[in-house]
């Protein structure tokens, strides 16, 4: 007698199709109606066990009460859709990303090749041509790859660098160039490739923390009368902390001489190629030969959705193509790639969906606009922090970030330093707004990047207001978290 096999939902059709009808209000609430809850809500040692009994399998349990389990366990999070996050570069979320992501997962196409997933291939295409064509890469032949973000995105581009600038057998002698404002991940890209730090040699940036590229110029020629190999510049759309975007048409101009890749992170900043209004400060896009994206920083789309884009789409299938005997039959064509050719995973997701989804849902000239205001925002803080006595701006607002501290005249530098991340603290503690610290130049400094489309421009004003009287508070006696 044959054994009977359980459901593989666990339960009928009919009662899961209930369940879903009644989530997704709830999860647009939880996750949208945010202004009143806590920035940071950090788990603390008391709520481990909880939360361990939480995360461990056991018996069948109440699909109900396991996704009340679930929601339980999501509120210990930053939240990054809080109209006042702004600690990071955030990534407040567009309700239609993350219901296109629900759409991608739920369909769930292996993104790999185009016999196992054509349609979402097609889209991946699609929407890789219209960003390629957006920050200027030739029409012709630009390509590209959705990948996890801009880490990924970094790896792969220096791997291409290495295959196509780094003459072979001459990786020992090979030189990477940076600036100090460069993002950690292409140094941890570059050490699995194989590099040594030696061979990552940082240019000091100009004093709006820029790449000098007089003083790049002066490095590569040193380096390679040393008899080294200069193979790559990494520049940067959009730095961290500052925002700047490195004087890309110069830099372009030096690597063509010289025979260098040129590598941009737009991690952050090639995003303000949609912008309605300010798409010209990312003009320099167009000369690069990759372009790391990510579209979980400024395109409002859930994590895990980046992009890498190249200037001659034959330099990624040259440098991670391969076949199994088991993929004989799943052949591209001159049209759709295999995507699972154009970088590192062979299985991998759909991740272009979402994006794709939240464009022709909100449509271009809406998504711009939304950009746009993150450059209102910061600027308007700018302006309020100018009308206001002992506050410095460090950098300017730049896509959407600004650098500023608190600088009372009759107080030293260690001092200042100590005081702006109590005020720091302060602000985050009372949820007055998320906004950490960084450091410029060894002088520790309050940095916000402020991009929700839910926060007013006079709330901003207000935000800013808030936190001078928190400053003088804290400046007039010490406070402790």
């Amino acid at each position: 007698m044959g054994s009977s096999q359980p459901s593989p939902l666990g339960e009928d059709l009919d009662a899961l199709c209930t369940t879903l009808q009644s989530i997704l209000p709830r999860l647009l609430t939880a996750t949208h109606n945010v202004k009143n809850q806590p920035l940071f809500k950090v788990a603390q040692k008391s709520d481990y066990a909880h939360l361990r009994q939480l995360s461990t399998p056991g018996p069948p349990s109440d699909i109900n009460q396991v996704i009340d389990d679930a929601f339980a366990i999501a509120d210990f999070r930053a939240r990054m859709s809080h109209p006042r996050a702004m600690a990071f570069i955030p990534s407040p979320v567009s309700p239609y990303a993350w219901l296109g992501d629900v759409l991608a997962s739920a369909f769930n196409t292996f993104a790999g090749s185009r016999l196992q997933g054509s349609g979402s291939s097609i889209v991946e295409k699609t929407m890789i041509d219209w960003l390629a064509a957006k920050v200027g890469l030739p029409e012709t032949t630009a390509g590209g790859v959705f990948v996890s973000g801009g880490s990924m995105g970094n790896l792969l581009a220096m791997a291409l660098a290495r295959d196509h600038r780094l003459p072979r057998g001459q990786q020992s002698s090979g030189v990477i160039y940076v600036s100090e404002q460069t993002h950690h991940s292409v140094s941890k890209g570059l050490r699995i490739l194989g590099f040594h730090s030696s061979q990552i040699h940082q240019v000091p940036s100009d004093e709006t923390f820029r790449l000098d590229p007089v003083k790049l110029a002066q490095a590569i020629q040193a380096d390679r009368d040393a008899g080294l190999a200069p193979f790559v510049v990494v520049a940067s759309c959009g730095t961290t902390n500052t925002g700047a975007i490195d004087p890309l048409a110069e830099i372009a101009e030096l690597c063509k001489r010289k025979g260098i890749w040129l590598h941009v992170d737009g991690a952050y900043g090639a995003s303000a190629s949609l912008s309605a209004t300010h798409s010209h400060l990312t003009a320099g896009l167009c000369h690069a030969d990759s372009i790391s994206w990510d579209a979980h920083k400024w395109l409002f789309q859930t994590y895990n959705c980046g992009i890498l884009l190249v200037r001659d789409k034959t330099t990624l299938l040259e440098s991670f193509a391969s076949q199994g005997d088991y993929l004989r039959d799943a052949l591209a064509d001159d049209e759709v790639p295999n995507f699972w050719d154009c970088g590192l995973e062979l299985t991998r997701g759909d991740r272009a969906t979402r994006l794709w989804f939240t464009l022709r849902v909100l449509g271009e000239k809406r998504f711009g606009e939304m950009i746009d205001h993150g450059f209102s925002l910061a600027e308007a803080a700018e302006e309020e922090l100018g009308k206001l006595p002992d506050w410095e701006i460090v950098s300017p607002a730049s896509l959407a970030i600004l650098a500023f501290r608190f600088a009372p005249s009759d107080t030293a530098d260690a001092e200042r330093n100590e005081l702006n991340v109590a005020i720091s603290k302060r602000l985050v503690a009372e949820n007055t707004a998320g906004i950490l610290t960084t450091k410029l130049r060894g002088v520790v400094v309050m940095r916000l990047c402020a991009i929700s489309p839910s926060l007013g421009v006079d709330e901003m004003r207000g935000i800013v207001r808030e936190m001078d009287r928190l400053a003088r508070q804290v400046c007039c006696k010490p406070w402790n978290p």
